[in-house]
């Protein structure tokens, strides 16, 4: 290989592993971008939708956790489970199609998307790490900003595809799983990969809940979590309300949903940059403090304009996750260096744990509850924001600090 082909190639790496992410992890709320035409077609219920997405979750820890604990990433080259995560979550995700209208195998198939899910964001980070060692903070947020996109892709999909059979969104978002898996699988492994470590053991990632510092900044994590996906969820519900009070069409809800939530990626990418001037910690607060008071005061403005309640969805979208990937890092820089991955195994799996509670509430009780379901958000931030209180930034924090999932 010339040097020419070389130099190509790493200028390549980042936003194909980024793009690559983007298109992989839009398998994680394809359901939910054809939520209104699922509960059209089939009858489901808000309620079977928050069903529907805790297996996506179950499904991702239970992944994450058989990864980190059994070696798998160390036997394997990270770019080949990322290209067989793509393909076997593709598959899944084409099966639901299928098997929609069977509760039990519809719960097994979102569940193993979950699980695959798990080849794809933890080993896009390990794969930025091999081809960016020098720039993995900033990787960091644009990984953080693809996984946003792809989240709010399948509502994308939804708005193109209206006049079509809601199988059409789900059979795009898997075509976009299987051509980012290709990506990977030609870029191959980066020239700076680490070398394989040992196999985690969980419960040397308790050690570090023992430091001050790194017991604050999870608990931060934490209440990002709790609040995240459960907003996620019900952004749809939210906008729908909106669209109905505007008397506009309908087809706007898919298009405005995407809005919100891909509004994320801009937060995370700009946050990222903001840190180097005011450290993550100050940009990690200040996120978490607007989101939470959105949580507190959006059921209090029911009554305003619909288009005023629609820029606050955006601003919310922005803010709730700006502060993952400075958590992340925070995190990375405060564990123990010789535990750090049973460290951040054991937090990611805690935090994904803590994103059901919301995801159930929050689709059980929307019906009857409306507007008022946002404030069982609210303990997410609160609580984040007084376990972060102590908290303080590091001369020894670095940009270039690895990081955890979101």
């Amino acid at each position: 290989m010339t040097d020419r082909h070389r130099l190509s190639r790493r200028q390549l790496a980042l936003p194909l592993i980024v793009l690559a992410q983007w298109c992989g992890t839009s398998l994680w709320f394809s359901i939910n971008g054809v939520a209104a035409s699922l509960h059209q077609d089939l009858g489901l219920a808000e309620a079977a939708l928050g069903q529907l997405t805790l297996a996506v979750q179950l499904g991702f820890i239970v992944g994450t956790l058989t990864i980190a604990t059994t070696g798998l990433a160390d036997r394997y080259r990270a770019s080949r489970l990322f290209f067989a995560a793509s393909l076997i979550g593709a598959g899944l995700n084409l099966a639901f199609i299928e098997y929609a209208d069977h509760p039990v195998m519809a719960l097994v198939l979102r569940f193993l998307t979950g699980v695959s899910l798990a080849g794809i964001y933890p080993l896009g980070m390990k794969l930025v790490i091999g081809w960016t060692p020098n720039n993995t903070g900033a990787a960091l947020a644009w990984l953080v900003g693809m996984l946003t996109l792809g989240t709010a892709m399948p509502h994308l999909l939804r708005g193109a595809t209206l006049g079509l059979p809601w199988a059409w969104t789900l059979g795009l978002s898997s075509l976009l799983a299987v051509a980012g898996g290709f990506a990977v699988r030609g870029l191959g492994d980066g020239p700076h990969l680490p070398a394989s470590s040992k196999r985690v053991r969980l419960g040397e990632g308790l050690a570090a809940f023992g430091l001050k510092r790194f017991r604050g900044i999870a608990g931060g994590y934490f209440g990002h979590c709790w609040e995240l996906y459960a907003f996620w969820l019900l952004v749809p519900f939210l906008v729908a309300r909106e669209v109905t009070r505007l008397q506009a069409a309908p087809a706007w809800v898919p298009w405005l949903s995407f809005a919100v939530i891909a509004v994320g990626a801009l937060g995370a990418i700009l946050a990222g940059r903001l840190s180097r001037r005011f450290g993550s910690r100050r940009l990690a607060i200040w996120a978490l403090a607007t989101s939470g008071g959105l949580c507190l005061v959006y059921p209090l403005l029911g009554g305003l304009p619909p288009w005023l309640l629609l820029a606050l969805l955006l601003v919310w979208g922005f803010s709730v996750i700006a502060d993952s990937a400075q958590f992340s890092s925070l995190a990375a820089d405060s564990a123990p260096r010789e535990r750090i991955g049973a460290t951040l195994a054991v937090m990611n799996a805690i935090g994904f744990a803590l994103t059901l509670p919301g995801i159930w509430l929050g689709s059980a009780l929307w019906a009857d509850a409306g507007l008022s379901v946002l404030w069982l958000l609210l303990p997410g931030p609160v609580l984040g924001l007084w376990a972060m209180r102590g908290v303080t930034d590091t001369a020894a924090f670095s940009a270039s600090s690895s990081a955890t999932p979101r």
